[in-house]
């Protein structure tokens, strides 16, 4: 069935703009949404700080991540310093004092992740993760940094930092696309498969969805609002990226429950959307 009228992720806009009125949110259900329009930035540190975060929310990496970048007094408990730092083949330390509080993806509406398949979606919500690992993508730089995490004594704790290009990363044929992709509308349009499969949300049902397909000249209407254009983060839950012709990136809207993901395959050398669920 193809698809003409849809709703986009534009469509579900206003939902967003509401959310990120918020600066830092903590999405664990049992610690409180701060809002900090009204706040001093020093005043709302201290608050987040004065706030415990649960013991269940190391079960959860997502959970912990979230406390993690949110909570500067939680964040220096759970550094390792002195922090390794690797890059090539010199290590250097970062001592305590030096270190600033890393917020990860929180000033956005969203964050992202890659995987090979559907299938390993799975994966963010395991709980006997013992290593998980934080990418901040560098697309104009051409560069990865890696966080890495690992559960100590049932707490979670950062433990060192690798820094590389991303010629050295396993995603590299699809990030040097993704960076063409997001920044170049022409070969935006050229990108997307003749037709795209899609699940978009039923205009006549607030919980359901539609199934089709768009062509590329539908793309403006089922395109992302934004997407990433200098940055990207990833989360390795412990995928491995074995499948070099096909990627799925995802797009999570922070404390907000807000979903899209965009399959993308790789056929005679050039990457193109085949796939939408937004």
């Amino acid at each position: 069935m193809a698809l003409g009228i849809v709703y986009s992720c534009k469509d579900k806009k206003p939902e967003v703009e509401e959310i990120t009125k918020t600066d830092t949110v903590v999405p664990v259900d049992t610690v409180p949404a701060v809002v900090v329009d009204t706040v001093p930035e020093d005043a709302m540190d201290s608050l987040i700080s004065a706030t415990p975060m649960p013991v269940a929310a190391d079960e959860l990496f997502d959970d912990f991540l979230f406390n993690f970048a949110a909570n500067k007094k939680l964040q220096y408990e759970r550094v390792d310093f002195p922090l390794e730092v690797e890059q090539g083949d010199t290590t250097t330390t970062i001592q305590q004092a030096e270190w600033k509080q890393e917020h990860y993806f929180m000033k956005q509406e969203f964050y992202t992740l890659i995987f090979d398949n559907e299938k390993q979606l799975d994966l963010v919500k395991a709980t006997h993760l013992d290593s998980v690992v934080v990418e901040k993508i560098d697309l104009r730089a051409n560069n990865v940094e890696q966080h890495i995490f690992n559960r100590v004594n049932g707490q979670w704790r950062l433990t060192g930092i690798t820094r590389n290009s991303i010629l050295q990363n396993p995603n590299k044929s699809f990030l040097g696309f993704y960076e063409k992709f997001a920044n170049d509308s022409a070969f935006q349009m050229q990108s997307i498969g003749e037709p795209v499969e899609a699940t978009v949300p039923d205009p006549d049902d607030e919980y359901g969805t539609v199934e089709g397909e768009f062509f590329p000249e539908q793309w403006p209407d089922f395109r992302p609002t934004e997407l990433p254009t200098d940055f990207l983060y990833n989360i390795n839950y412990g995928q491995s990226y074995t499948q070099n012709k096909q990627k799925v990136l995802v797009f999570r809207g922070i404390a907000n429950g807000l979903e899209a993901r965009m399959t993308f395959r790789q056929t005679d050398g050039k990457w193109k959307l085949v796939k939408l669920v937004n």
